[in-house]
């Protein structure tokens, strides 16, 4: 028995030693690392994992300093509750009192670390918490070992299943037309978003094909075109600034990340081609307006469902040719998207859907759950803005929503913030606050805006809106 003890005890120790090291072992990435792993692994994700890198520091270094409940325990409060006026499963909404944010707060004396740097969408975690396992799925060893999903279909490697939800899913929301396009899978929009660069661009064109956003555009776009320092494309900047004759490809984000303004394309010029980012083309964060029934289409779980870990998205594309080339990237850069992914994300969607229909009596619609979670989460942020007033956030005028059949603001799930007066480099002004935010430089834009997440958990969103407030002009 003795002996029994002592073993759980040092392997309790151990264990205990190894978290400690890993968290204080940050990863450094030398250019000899990321040319070999960007042979295997989607590009864009290094690029991220580079740029992260400093601010990634800065976080763990002081979040190491905190007590350990502080920095583990980031669920929503308890105390938070919403009533449900339907029958459908109640899922709690954050209070405007802020009554946890203030406790926190006032233990740690405004020392602790708000990350809202990423658009980790961690605020659904408590809506599918409380789905539990209608969405659970058990694949057997034998399943899913072929490389080929379905022979008969241009994109080889998509399953049916998740093809059907995907199908379903637009049907039902109406935010998007897929009759007369191909599903094309990848690995989370990143890697779609290369496959069309790629796909549109000309083998044996004499120079690269220019690749254009109006500003503010997404930070991601310019390091994601220009890494591999491709011969077929390059980045060009601003979309309203261009001026170039010849081909081009214009990505036209609606909404829009940052801004969160509906978007169309800007450049009026012969030979473009266009790239729809419909990313957020949701009804939490935007009325739907119309179904989109562009040329090439971009969605992603990640911000569809908050399930940015499955690393699924997919593309909707009218022209076969188009559709086949993507296809051959993907198959080039990954052979393939990971089945597991694809059968996880399937079953999401189909709950998703279920969710939503007219006889389901089980639980909440997920879009009416994550409506009224974005509503509140802005409203909470616009009385925190106006009390500091030293910032300012964008207006949006209401927009009816054919799904939700009302009309709304949109609510994007970032906060494009202005440091109003004199202050110039705004990410800088609020890291001395220990807020980190993604300065509007990334974007094309000013210094004086930051982009910050609006979908972070519950805690660290309600923190970070009572500390904002306390921020006196």
């Amino acid at each position: 028995m003795q002996n029994c003890k002592h073993s759980t005890v040092h392997e309790a120790r151990v264990r205990s030693f190894r978290e400690r090291e890993m968290a204080k072992n940050l990863p450094v990435f030398s250019m000899k690392h990321l040319l070999v792993v960007s042979l295997a692994l989607n590009v864009s994700l290094i690029l991220r994992a580079m740029y992260e890198r400093e601010k990634w520091s800065l976080y763990h270094a002081l979040s190491l300093q905190q007590p350990r409940s502080s920095v583990i325990n980031r669920c929503g409060s308890p105390e938070e509750a919403h009533v449900s006026t339907n029958k459908h499963l109640s899922i709690s909404l954050p209070s405007l009192d802020m009554s946890t944010s203030i406790e926190a707060e006032d233990q740690d004396g405004g020392e602790r670390i708000i990350n809202l740097d990423h658009g980790d969408p961690t605020m659904y975690e408590k809506y599918w918490q409380q789905v539990g396992d209608k969405t659970t799925i058990v694949i057997p060893g034998w399943q899913s070992m072929s490389y080929f999903s379905d022979v008969n279909n241009i994109c080889w490697f998509l399953e049916p299943e998740l093809a059907k939800e995907v199908v379903r899913l637009h049907k039902v929301v109406g935010n998007a037309i897929t009759e007369n396009h191909h599903i094309v899978v990848g690995t989370g929009s990143t890697q779609l978003f290369q496959a069309a660069l790629y796909a549109l661009s000309t083998q044996d064109a004499s120079e690269p094909i220019s690749v254009v956003s109006a500003a503010p555009y997404y930070s991601s776009y310019p390091s994601i075109t220009d890494c591999l320092k491709s011969q077929l494309y390059k980045w060009a900047g601003d979309a309203q600034r261009f001026d170039k004759d010849g081909p081009y490809i214009e990505l036209v984000t609606s909404p829009n990340n940052p801004d969160g303004f509906v978007r169309r394309s800007v450049v009026n010029r012969s030979g473009g081609v266009l790239v729809h980012d419909l990313a957020y083309y949701w009804p939490q964060y935007t009325a739907i307006s119309f179904p989109a029934d562009h040329d090439l289409m971009l969605f992603t779980v990640s911000k569809s469902t908050g399930h940015a870990g499955m690393r699924i998205g997919w593309a909707l594309v009218k022209d076969t040719e188009v559709a086949k080339k993507m296809t051959k990237f993907i198959e080039l850069n990954t052979i393939g998207v990971s089945k597991d992914s694809q059968l996880r994300a399937a079953k999401v969607l189909k709950v998703v859907s279920d969710s939503c229909e007219p006889s389901n009596r089980e639980i909440e619609c997920f879009f009416e759950f994550s409506h009224q979670q974005m509503a509140m989460r802005w409203k909470q942020l616009r009385v925190a803005v106006k009390k500091s007033g030293l910032f300012s956030v964008p207006d949006f005028p209401p927009q009816f929503c054919t799904y939700l059949g009302r009309a709304f603001e949109p609510r994007p799930a970032f906060a494009w913030l202005k440091c109003e007066q004199d202050i110039n480099d705004c990410e800088s002004f609020l890291r001395s606050k220990k807020i980190l935010t993604r300065s509007g430089k990334h974007f094309g834009f000013s210094p004086k805006y930051v982009r910050i997440s609006i979908i972070d958990r519950d805690e660290n969103f309600n923190l970070f809106t009572r500390r904002l407030s306390k921020i006196i002009s």
